[in-house]
């Protein structure tokens, strides 16, 4: 993909690329728990999971703003960019604190195709969104790393090669602040799975590919940590940010998607002799949805601004999200309302995108972590917990 591409060239590719994949695609991926393999590979062989990686590396090198406009065209398409978005925004922290050698060893496969890094290990059962405190441990060992532990809600780990693993290394009670002591590590699933590391799947509303991770004296080899020991906490804050303005553009796809099937649908649906969105009733909160995705949309650009600049972006990747998951639930509730019963008919495919969408004011940070993050670091009011 030719660096000087505009990203409505890129919009134009991805739309052409999901046409490919429509409706009864999805439907029956959903059906069986089933992961879009077909999907996956397109999206692959064209480019678009590599855009975040340099052109040295064999990437685009694009930037967060050329991620955004594929994954948003993913959703507005009605398809679902899950099954693939960590490839991109596990890149922050392999990108800006890898070794070269691991740039090397991993970001041409990457970009290849011939390696599926999909897998980000951080969160577990007794923890939560509460990060510091993480139980998974790795202990250094000659050169390599023993890691015991158990992680929860990983998406992908059965369809990935690569996991990126959040582990203590240090105590919490041995460090001087609770960030401190953690360390990022590349575990290669295959040389993994069995010795060391079982994979149990999760079945839940949505089709995400969802697992709990087990972790029984699995070794790791040093080389494959990331940066310096002890400051992987640091290291992940760029895959999450990035991770949470990329989800955000996925809630924006997921509006316009619900606004684009409820504006057709109240142009075509007569009742009483006329079309239905004559009504102000129906047609005020197509609008409203509109305007909220259309003031979210900008959020997600400037925190997307903020990151490819290299500055600070952490409240507005919040905000961001925050947002844009308001926006597309929003969006989506009011879709099923304006097509009554058949909003729940399958065929549609609007009661999977209205689960699908309303996952992520829950994940990857919920709403009132968000909400408490905006009220101390940026209000200045005292923490609440």
């Amino acid at each position: 993909m030719d660096e000087d591409v505009s990203f409505s060239e890129i919009r134009d590719s991805v739309r052409r690329l999901c046409a490919k994949f429509p409706g009864p695609y999805w439907r029956a991926l959903d059906r069986e728990r089933a992961y879009p393999r077909e999907f996956v590979a397109q999206l692959t062989a064209q480019g678009f999971l590599g855009v975040l990686i340099p052109e040295t590396y064999g990437g685009s090198g694009l930037g967060l703003g050329a991620g955004i406009a594929v994954l948003e065209e993913i959703h507005r398409s009605g398809c679902n960019g899950g099954a693939a978005h960590a490839q991109m925004y596990t890149m922050g922290t392999l990108l800006r604190h890898g070794s070269e050698d691991q740039k090397r060893r991993f970001l041409p496969e990457i970009a290849a195709g011939r390696l599926r890094l999909q897998a980000f290990g951080v969160t577990e059962p007794t923890s939560g969104t509460d990060t510091t405190r993480i139980q998974t441990f790795a202990r250094k060992v000659g050169d390599h790393y023993v890691v015991n532990g158990q992680k929860i809600w990983i998406s992908r780990t059965e369809h990935s090669d690569l996991l990126l693993l959040l582990a203590r290394t240090t105590a919490r009670s041995d460090v001087e602040k609770p960030t401190d002591g953690m360390s990022v590590f590349l575990v290669d699933l295959a040389q993994s799975v069995g010795k060391g590391l079982t994979i149990r799947p999760i079945r839940t509303m949505i089709n995400h590919a969802t697992t709990e991770l087990f972790f029984d004296d699995l070794k790791v080899p040093a080389e494959n940590l990331i940066g310096r020991e002890g400051n992987g906490f640091r290291y992940i804050l760029d895959g999450m940010n990035a991770e949470r303005i990329l989800i955000a553009s996925e809630c924006i796809g997921d509006g316009k998607f619900f606004i684009d099937r409820a504006s057709a649908y109240a142009r075509d649906r007569s009742v009483f002799g006329r079309p239905i969105g004559e009504n102000q009733g129906v047609q005020f909160p197509i609008a409203r949805a509109h305007v909220q995705v259309s003031a979210a949309e900008e959020m997600v650009k400037k925190a997307a601004a903020l990151f490819d600049a290299g500055s600070a972006c952490g409240t507005e990747a919040n905000m961001a999200k925050l947002l844009a998951s308001e926006a597309s639930w929003f969006a989506a509730d009011m879709c099923v309302q304006t097509h009554g019963g058949f909003g729940f008919a399958e065929e549609f495919d609007i009661e999977r995108k209205f689960r699908e969408t309303r996952l992520y004011q829950v994940a990857p940070i919920s709403t009132n972590l968000i909400l408490s993050h905006v009220a101390t670091h940026v209000l200045g009011l005292p923490k609440s917990f």
